[in-house]
């Protein structure tokens, strides 16, 4: 079965990072997590006194992009792999609120776009990789073989989100979080550069009553017809 790149795009919350995660794999391919990398931005900035209370300041930042080394490590417990920052391994750090609430502005600078794009596709020359994010299909791999894009309702993301932290033992709010997620919607929608939309050719998964097993059984139904190509 020849290799492809496959592009999952969506929503916040929606099991992107899950979906994605499991599905590589179990078919052997090399997972990237694009909105870890973002995350993995966001919290430098804030470690790092480039947030100034709201504000970013974008001339710090810019200048010290290229000191800011994001990878990827298989975690031998999980069978999944950790964001790394610097050396660091930051995957529980990047998912607090804190970062949540502050990842989306980062993400619409173009100076942090372009540089994590450029990391992606030197990762995705080689085939034979799951990424999952908000511009993968359109911006970042548009010729990739098999593109999805997910969506299911705001009120069911901030439930999962929810049931997430509390599982870690944290506290969160639930309508806090679908505030955020309504935000961030909202933001990564209108975003001036590489808005989140659907591509034309993505095929489209609601997964708001699927379980991970149909989840799974669905997208290896959708390699498979690609595969076959």
């Amino acid at each position: 079965m020849k290799k492809v790149v496959i592009a999952i795009d969506g929503f916040s919350s929606c099991g992107k990072s899950t979906m994605a995660k499991d599905l590589a794999r179990e078919i052997g391919y090399i997972y990237i997590d694009s909105g870890a990398m973002y995350r993995a931005v966001t919290l430098y900035s804030l470690e790092n006194g480039i947030f100034k209370g709201e504000n970013i300041d974008t001339q710090k930042l810019q200048k010290e992009m290229d000191s800011i080394h994001i990878s990827f490590q298989l975690n031998p417990e999980t069978g999944r792999p950790d964001t790394y920052l610097n050396g660091i391994n930051v995957e529980n750090k990047i998912r607090t609120m804190d970062v949540s609430s502050h990842v989306s502005p980062i993400a619409t600078l173009g100076f942090v776009r372009e540089a994590m794009v450029a990391q992606q596709q030197e990762m995705g020359k080689a085939k034979g990789i799951v990424m999952d994010g908000r511009d993968i299909g359109t911006t970042v791999f548009p010729d990739a073989e098999l593109k999805i894009f997910v969506t299911a309702s705001a009120e069911i993301r901030a439930q999962r989100r929810y049931d997430e932290l509390k599982a870690k033992g944290e506290e969160a709010s639930y309508n806090d979080i679908l505030e955020n997620v309504k935000q961030r919607d909202y933001i990564d929608q209108n975003r001036e550069i590489s808005p989140l939309r659907k591509a034309d050719d993505a095929i489209l998964l609601d997964n708001s009553q699927m379980t991970l097993s149909e989840q799974k059984e669905w997208l290896k139904a959708q390699l498979g017809q690609v595969a076959e190509m």
